[in-house]
């Protein structure tokens, strides 16, 4: 049923009567400063009188100021603090150009100017329109509802907007129909379930109401008249069962106690006629009553009492202050055979959990005060909650099982941009335009070229933040590139993207992948300085049975070239080498660490007796998992492994979580040279990688030479091992006008040339 609300207090002459108004307003709420509020009033107002903007015809009362008055009285019932209310009248002004943020925050802070930017960012995001072809209209709605939550950092925010939201529907009533529906779609599916979710009972109720009149017209008419013409009927029961209830209650001695009749909802009746397949007649529940009493036992008393009385109908009872929704919502819910064998809803609930079904995650306010410190352990986890909206999941159901919870499948940290159509891509946290690519389809991720985010063309490896737009340029054919799959390169940073990428080398031939491979390797091997490798034991390091294989492998993404060159620098310490092991790295400068560890180590357990699963063979540096075996220790699998993931099924309570051991990190001095096109700011920008990749610079030597304008520069590096100098070379080349980079014999120097000549 839609709540009517009361209007504003006029003066004679017909405009709002601001100070009656604040009088009226701290009925429901506590001011710490009506002055401050009465200012904010008159600005609002100040500014629509001099604004020369004509009023929206539709608008009933024809007046932002008034909406925002509107606005405060929701918010008021809320029972939020004044800045939100503050911030509730000011926010059309601001909405609509009158004044500006830095202004507001000026006279009334910086907290109400910030709560005034959040909700312009949700309207800026809730007003682009979803189409329905392609992907699925639900799906959208679903990941809007997630993207508007994940631009929140304050409560407050969702709270100002569900209230403007539910001022602009009362008001749409004299707008053209095209305004009205679209205002409805997105009240239903938006905000609606939003404020389902802060568990605010009365706005949700009356938001679905509202919205089912102007979707639903014919259904919606012809309810109201079915439940018009049975009112003085359902009255007069329900009079009679609270008279009965009543002295049930005085009879058993519960000092405190209210009982009254409660309106069914238009919305949810109709939901339950479409879910039963019923018509009017056979919802039984449009008779319902309340009882609100002061301590739970006092409710299952209660609950004890009704089912003595009357008789219970089977499968009507729901214990919800046992097993509380997911919105916190507490209450015991049945169904009796009442008088003349009709069925009666009974709610019986503490007056406690009364506030909180009507207030949700507001009935906290109070109790959190001014001090932002102060927090209330149920409203951070109120807050919590509505976080969770955040959380992706791998199926999702229809809407209506969305409006009752969101079951959380993969981690939270998720992000939402938009196509440049208007859909909504939901990824990790750390994406790439590349990830987007491949999340859109995975032609389009082949084809990626380039990419523009906002209308503004950004490097590939840019990471993506919620609400940008996200437009990928494409080339009319050819594949990804086998850098992308470089780890050191972040290209890419989802697994999915990846696979699409590994999965797009392997349909290419054998020979081509060993031809790229072998590029690859000898690319990197050159450039570390790295000659007369032992390359039928490097291969059966990484588990292949050739050098072929192993080339094949890294064509086609298989195996990272991070995994070869940890293997190489183990093959060498096996060896046990000291002239190769000089000749690879300098001599240790210097160690970090506690000590040696074991390869492996289990979680939570300490050093076990371990294994490698011959099944898979996994590799130091892949995720793994551990399964305990029966005298012998731990086997150790990929975590991709088949065996082990229907292990995982068959026996889930012998899997075990495992990582690799640390080993102590020991230092080596490196020569390396960076061959560039001489430019200003190159050093800079080669010292800035070696900053943003936390290497330790012993010394740095660049020689220009001006007859081929080629920088060459001779830098003395710290690292920990072939992978760290290989990650460290691949952020360099990508660098503007780099031409070369490589590692120096140890005590190498680069060729003198003529030149100017700077040192570090």
């Amino acid at each position: 049923m839609v709540k009517v609300r009361e209007d504003q207090p006029l003066t004679q002459a017909g405009c709002v009567d601001i100070e009656r108004w604040v009088e009226r307003l701290q009925e429901d709420v506590k001011l710490r400063d009506p002055a401050e509020m009465i200012a904010a009033c008159r600005l609002a107002e100040r500014l629509e009188g001099e604004s020369d903007r004509p009023h929206r015809a539709w608008m009933a009362e024809g007046s932002s100021f008034r909406m925002g008055l509107e606005m405060a009285d929701i918010l008021g019932e809320l029972k939020l603090d004044q800045a939100a209310l503050v911030a509730a009248v000011l926010y059309r002004a601001v909405r609509e150009g009158l004044v500006g943020l830095e202004a507001v925050g000026k006279q009334f802070g910086k907290e109400v100017a910030g709560l005034i930017d959040g909700v312009l960012q949700m309207a800026a995001i809730s007003a682009t329109q979803l189409p329905s072809h392609d992907m699925g209209q639900h799906d959208q709605q679903d990941n809007l509802r997630k993207m508007l939550v994940n631009m929140i950092d304050d409560v407050r925010v969702a709270l100002i907007k569900i209230a403007e939201r539910t001022c602009a529907l009362r008001q749409v009533r004299e707008a053209p129909r095209d305004k009205q529906l679209r205002v409805a779609r997105e009240v239903f599916d938006i905000y609606a379930p939003l404020a389902h979710r802060l568990g605010i009972g009365h706005l949700k109720w009356e938001l679905e109401d509202l919205s089912f009149r102007y979707l639903h017209e014919d259904d919606y008419k012809a309810i109201a008249r079915q439940l018009a013409e049975k009112r003085l009927d359902r009255d007069r029961y329900i009079t009679e069962i609270v008279n009965t209830l009543n002295g049930l209650l005085d009879a058993q001695g519960i000092q405190r106690y209210d009982v009254d009749g409660r309106a069914k909802h238009i919305y949810s009746i109709w939901r339950k006629m479409k879910r039963k397949r019923i018509d009017f007649s056979q919802v039984h529940d449009i008779r319902a009553v309340r009882i609100l009493v002061p301590e739970v036992a006092d409710c299952y008393t209660v609950l004890g009492l009704v089912h003595s009385r009357w008789h219970h109908v089977p499968n009507e009872f729901d214990d919800y202050i046992a097993n509380p929704k997911q919105n916190g919502y507490q209450s015991l819910h049945t169904a009796v055979l009442g008088p003349e064998h009709k069925v009666v809803e009974i709610q019986i609930r503490t007056f406690a959990m009364h506030e909180e079904a009507e207030l949700g995650v507001c009935a906290h306010w109070r109790y959190k005060g001014h001090d932002t410190r102060a927090k209330s352990t149920s409203y951070e986890d109120k807050i919590a909650w509505l976080r969770q909206v955040l959380e992706w999941q791998e199926e999702v159901g229809d809407l209506g099982d969305l409006r009752e919870g969101l079951n959380s499948d993969v981690a939270p940290d998720r992000i939402y941009v938009f196509t440049p159509d208007g859909h909504i891509i939901d990824l990790p946290r750390v994406a790439t335009p590349i990830d987007f690519a491949y999340r859109v389809h995975t032609e389009v991720g082949h084809r990626c070229r380039g990419a523009k985010v906002n209308g503004r063309i950004v490097p590939l490896t840019y990471t993506l933040k919620t609400g940008q737009q996200v437009e990928i340029l494409t080339a009319s054919k050819g594949g990804p590139s086998r850098d992308w799959l470089n780890p050191s390169l972040a290209y890419v940073r989802t697994s999915r993207a990846r696979s699409k990428i590994q999965a797009w080398f392997k349909y290419q031939a054998r020979d081509q992948n060993i031809l790229e491979g072998r590029t690859l390797f000898e690319r990197e091997m050159k450039r570390l300085d790295l000659e007369d490798m032992a390359l039928d034991t490097l291969a059966r390091k990484v588990n292949y049975a050739t050098p072929d294989d192993m080339y094949a492998a890294l064509g086609a993404g298989d195996l990272r070239i991070g995994q070869v060159l940890n293997q190489a620098q183990q093959l060498f310490g096996e060896n046990d080498d000291q002239e190769q092991l000089d000749r690879l790295l300098a001599k240790p400068r210097r160690t970090t660490g506690k000590g040696e560890k074991s390869d492996i180590t289990v979680l939570g357990v300490g050093n076990l007796k371990t294994s490698m699963a011959n099944c898979c063979h996994p590799v130091p540096g892949e995720p793994i998992v551990g399964f305990i075996t029966q005298g012998r220790g731990v086997t150790v699998h990929r975590e991709d492994c088949p065996n082990i993931l229907q292990l995982s099924v068959d026996e889930p309570q012998r899997i075990i979580e495992v990582e690799w051991g640390e080993r102590a990190r020991t230092q080596y001095p490196v020569n390396i040279e960076v061959q560039a096109w001489d430019r200003s700011g190159l050093l800079r920008d080669v010292t800035g990688v070696l900053g943003n990749e936390k290497v330790n610079v012993l010394a740095v030597n660049t020689l220009t030479d001006t007859d081929d304008g080629i920088a060459r520069l001779t830098i003395t590096v710290e690292v920990d091992g072939l992978e760290s100098l290989g990650r460290l070379f691949s952020r360099i080349q990508q660098l503007p006008n780099v031409i070369e980079v490589r590692r120096l014999r140890s005590g190498g120097k680069p060729g003198k040339r003529k030149g100017k000549e700077k040192k570090a």
